[in-house]
């Protein structure tokens, strides 16, 4: 290493969400590099015990729980620490905008989008592994982007495998992206089996590590279906420009064809810590313990088309992206109330896109020209799904 990049300068960081899987794991990537990383504010939603003890660890100058009824809690957890303690949605949005150089956006569901975008607003480098940001407000957000010249590095496996081997300066010869997806735990299961299944078999991915409304988006295929919204919006292709491809050992993480006949993918072991190195250390690349892909003993990949009888999230995910305008964000409110009603067992695995289904074609689509668009139409759809409950 020489002296320059001995004395350049840590990355000062913040996290929101630091107490899920993809923020747990980035705290596991900054504390094996200290040297090269200093944390601003670090944010959960009630998860005070393992805010707390991360708060310790990391030394922010901002820890910030989402639920007020938490304020407290972390405040007496934190005492003596000199550590600055907030709570509320509002405290979300004030770490998002604290000079932090980089941003780690994951928050799980809508309610990361404000936080989000306060993050873009002042051109910050944003790591999202929020899907709900470019779903729901999609137009919105990659304008904010654009007007703030932020920079946005995707931390899902997919959209950061495209991001590697995308030619930015010649789009133009992109003939599709091709999105792999492992098909979850259900991938070989029939409609009758899939009726009965429970959560807890929901939630067992058969190749990634994630949280359970992650987990059971997968099982649904509907994680896919809003990943070829992201896709949409944050390459610039339409729908019809972007596969879908099973692959179930999860080793191909998405490719890009291009029109030439060239196909290049990127490869690598299912960890996430990969895509997150690969966002935290931009535009360099940093080491990470992730086990190393040894393609001789993988042996074998296979591919096969999704199955649009069993899987039919996809199907639905597609046809509100072409009709856009609110339609995505009814889409993504619709899921998120569905999957909690699930996971409390209050309705059945295949009921979850039922009740998409339902309220898409029950709310009025119209354009969505500001956040507080996006929020009036959000809402709407989550009361229609609840009451469909």
């Amino acid at each position: 290493m020489t002296a320059a990049m001995e004395l350049a300068p840590r990355r000062r960081v913040t996290i929101l969400g630091s107490t899920g899987s993809v923020g747990s794991n980035t705290i596991d990537l900054i504390e094996r590099n200290p040297d090269r990383f200093e944390v601003e504010a670090l944010t959960a939603n009630r998860n005070v015990d393992l805010l707390a003890d991360q708060a310790r660890r990391l030394k922010p100058r901002l820890a910030v729980v989402a639920d007020p009824d938490c304020y407290w809690s972390l405040k007496d957890a934190l005492a003596g620490t000199g550590i600055e303690v907030a709570a509320g949605a509002d405290a979300l949005v004030e770490a998002a905008a604290r000079p932090a150089e980089w941003v780690m956006a994951a928050i799980v569901g809508a309610c990361g989008l404000e936080p989000t975008l306060a993050a873009a607003e002042r051109g910050a480098m944003v790591a999202f592994a929020n899907k709900e940001c470019l779903v729901s407000a999609g137009p919105l957000m990659m304008d904010r982007v654009r007007r703030r010249g932020a920079t946005l590095l995707p931390v899902d496996s997919e959209h950061n495998a495209i991001y590697q081997v995308l030619d930015s300066k010649a789009k133009g010869s992109v003939e599709k992206l091709i999105l792999t997806a492992s098909g979850g735990p259900f991938r070989q299961a029939d409609l009758a089996t899939m009726t009965d299944v429970t959560p807890e078999q929901a939630v067992a991915h058969p190749t990634w590590d994630m949280g359970a409304k992650i987990s059971v988006d997968s099982a649904t295929m509907m994680n896919k279906g809003l990943e070829v919204i992201e896709a949409s919006y944050l390459f610039g292709l339409p729908s019809e420009r972007i596969d879908v491809l099973v692959h179930p050992q999860s080793v191909i993480h998405s490719l890009v064809a291009y029109v030439d006949g060239s196909v290049l993918a990127q490869l690598g072991m299912p960890d996430m810590r990969t895509p997150i190195a690969y966002t935290l250390a931009w535009p360099d690349r940093m080491e990470t313990p992730c086990q190393r892909l040894d393609l001789g003993e993988v042996a074998r990949l296979d591919f096969e088309p999704p199955d649009p009888v069993r899987f039919p999230a996809l199907r639905l995910a597609r046809e509100a992206l072409v009709a856009g305008g609110g339609a995505p964000a009814v889409l993504n409110a619709a899921n998120e109330v569905a999957v909690g009603a699930f996971l409390e067992r209050r309705i059945g695995f295949l009921d979850i896109i039922r009740v998409v289904e339902a309220t898409l074609a029950a709310i009025a689509n119209r354009p969505l020209e500001t956040l507080a668009d996006v929020t009036d139409i959000d809402a709407q759809a989550r009361r229609h799904a609840v009451n469909l409950l």
